[in-house]
């Protein structure tokens, strides 16, 4: 069953929050981690078969600080019923801007003689 942990991370700069994400997917079953929280300081943990301890003592020994905040089963999303029509689907996928460039109508090139040369050879 999958699961969400929760846990607070002492992370006050980005070297230590990238730490602190490579420690948490290098753990087997975790197949999400996401930053949370107003200071970016509490990581969101989804996987299947997660050992929420070990995760928060990994965490407490190449971080910093760490407090366990909560486990709980994740939300089942329902799934979205397809659009009715070719048209509505159309319309729901969003469409990439195509932009056009136009080249230029004529390109001239210049070709500059000096009437004395600068090499002393020639």
């Amino acid at each position: 069953m999958k699961q969400k942990v929760l846990i607070k991370v002492n992370m006050n700069d980005d070297k230590s929050r990238s730490k602190a994400l490579k420690t948490v997917v290098g753990l087997s079953g975790v197949e999400s981690a996401a930053l949370q929280g107003k200071e970016r300081d509490q990581l969101e943990i989804v996987g299947e078969g997660v050992d929420s301890v070990v995760l928060t003592r990994l965490l407490r020994k190449y971080v910093g600080y760490a407090d366990l905040i909560s486990v709980g089963p994740v939300p089942e999303k329902k799934p979205d019923q397809p659009p009715a029509t070719v048209a509505a689907a159309m319309e729901a996928t969003p469409q990439m801007p195509v932009w056009a460039y136009p080249y230029p109508a004529s390109s001239q090139v210049y070709q500059v003689r000096d009437s004395e040369p600068t090499c002393s050879i020639m």
